[in-house]
This record gives structure tokens, sequence and C-alpha cells, in this order.
């Protein structure tokens, strides 16, 4: 999730997809994830089924196990996160279940940091990772965005989504901030190895002499949003479908609140190995399918993430 340079979101209704997402919010109760493994967690309930229209496109060996093994931060709602009950819930789960039922597999989710999942797909921990990963070129080649030095072969993504990246505050005590210059002079609250915490080390190379931005940086969105709650920090960032959620969820929407336009608008996509052309292809297969039958649509609308929606699941989109 790297990114340099500013874009301000094109006509995206914020007001809209923040409306959506609280009818989602209405209807489960959210958890916090954990960084353990949850065997009882699977996201997927599309068994292997001979009726699967997509089942020969997948490699031998998953289609023989009938299980897809799925890498992901689940604390970050309303992509993924687990509700009180222990279950995997959201919309990646909701597109990985429908995925599914298209190859005739299971997708399992397991949990882990967002900045190890990467690393968990070249030691075959994983298959794919899922978790609102934004698709750019530095993952894609496999680039440390602070050195710009290579560290591993990169991997390819299946893109399926857009969503830009916001700041939130604690409700009546902006601080001020409407854009991201304002944050010199403040502490800001990110997910470790998002773009979030990408932009905010650009904007800190930026501020001026005794404006100091201090960034603090977690493992989860989840203590992100505690230190911003107990005032440890003066805002939080986070891509705009979970800052919104959080907005609207948090407190019975008293915590928090979204200020200024959300940047960076790049897609979101499902990592795989690039030695695994034909694993990428076979999902590649079964998003576009479920975009073209509609229920693409309905999971999006479940979770008010519509605003984001693209016609096509396209391969490294991202620039």
């Amino acid at each position: 999730m790297t990114a340099f340079t500013t874009r301000r979101t094109t006509a995206r209704a914020r007001t809209a997809a923040v409306a959506a997402i609280a009818v989602a919010g209405a209807l489960i109760l959210t958890g916090c994830g954990d960084q353990t493994k949850d065997d009882g967690a699977k996201s997927s309930d599309g068994a292997s089924d001979s009726s699967a229209p997509l089942a020969d496109k997948l490699p031998a060996e998953i289609r023989s196990a009938g299980v897809v093994k799925v890498g992901s931060d689940i604390a970050y709602a309303p992509v993924e996160f687990k509700d009180d009950s222990g279950k995997v819930v959201g919309l990646d789960p909701d597109l990985a279940a429908a995925m599914g039922k298209q190859l005739g597999v299971k997708f399992e989710f397991e949990n882990g940091t967002f900045d190890a999942l990467l690393t968990g797909i070249r030691s075959k921990r994983y298959d794919i990772a899922m978790s609102a990963m934004t698709d750019n070129k530095n993952r894609q080649d496999g680039v440390d965005p602070d050195t710009g030095k290579k560290v591993g072969e990169g991997v390819d993504f299946v893109d399926y989504l857009t969503a830009g990246v916001s700041i939130y505050t604690r409700k009546g005590d902006t601080e001020s901030i409407t854009t991201w210059s304002d944050l010199c002079g403040k502490k800001l609250g990110v997910e470790r190895g998002t773009v979030s915490e990408d932009l905010a080390k650009a904007e800190a190379k930026k501020c001026p002499s005794g404006k100091k931005l201090t960034i603090e940086a977690f493992d989860d969105d989840q203590q992100s949003q505690t230190r911003l709650r107990a005032g440890g920090v003066d805002a939080a960032s986070s891509d705009f479908p979970v800052a919104a959620y959080a907005v609207k969820t948090s407190g019975g929407g008293k915590d928090f609140e979204l200020v200024g336009e959300q940047v960076e608008a790049a897609p979101y996509g499902i990592a795989v190995s690039k030695e695994n052309t034909q694993l990428r292809d076979a999902v590649q297969a079964a998003m576009d399918a479920l975009i073209k039958n509609g229920e693409y649509k309905k999971i999006l609308t479940k979770w008010g993430a519509e605003e984001g929606a693209v016609t096509k699941s396209v391969v490294n989109g991202g620039k």
C-alpha cells in the first residue's frame, strides 16, 4: 500500500457511503480481531461441488484439497473482522464465499498481522492474501517503499474494489485538521504496513522545523482506534470504508468524526504468488463471474462499499 503523491478522489459520495455503512452496522455486532488463528472461523460455506462452473480452472492440488488458504488481518471492519461469536464476517469473507461456490472450494481465512501477509505467501503458509490490500507497483515488484530496494519477488494482484484513505479524529475535537499537511505538529495513529503509514511518512518529510508529525504505528486498526479514543493521538488514518465504519459504529457514533476528503483512490487486490498464475487466473475468473451475475453488487451494498465497485476484475491494475 505505497503511495507518495496525493490525489483527491472524484465525486465520492461520502455521506451516502457512510449512511450505507450505518445500515450494515445495524445488522451486525462488531468484534475486535485477535492475532491468533481461529480454526472455527471459516469464511466460506461453499464446499466442493461438482457443479461449480469454474472448478476446472484451479490448480489440481488446490482442487484436490478443496481449500484456498487465505491470509488476512481480521480486525478491519467492515472489510474483515470477527463478530461476537468469533465468526469471520465482512466484505472480503462474503466475496470469498461467493467465489468458493464458483470454484467448488472453501476459502479459509487465517488471522495474521497485515505487514506479514505477503511473507506468508512467500513461505506458502497462505495461497492468497485478501485483506483490503492496496495493489501498487511496490508490492507487485517486491520493493520496500522506505528504501526503494527490492526485498522479495513481489506478487500479482486480482483487483476487485477501489478505495481511498481518510483521516478521522475524536468527535468534536478535530484539532483543525482537514488535510494531511494539517497533521504537522500532531500525533497520528495508523496500522503498520498500510498506505496510511506510507502517506504519513511522506507527509512527515514535508513538515517545517518545530512541527514534527509523530507517527504511532500499530499491528492492527483496532489498536489505532483505541489509542485515538483514549486521547493518545490527535487523529488516525485508515482506508475510507474502515474509517467511515468506525465513525458510524464506535460508541454508537459518538466517538469519532471524519475530517477532510479521502485521498489516494486505488484498487484493492487479492495477492497471489507470481509463481501461481493458474490460481491467479482462477480467482480473477471467479470475481468476474460475481460481477456479471450481480452477486458482487449485492455483497458490496450489504457492507456499504458500493461506491468502490468496479465493472471488471483486472490483474495488477495498481500504479
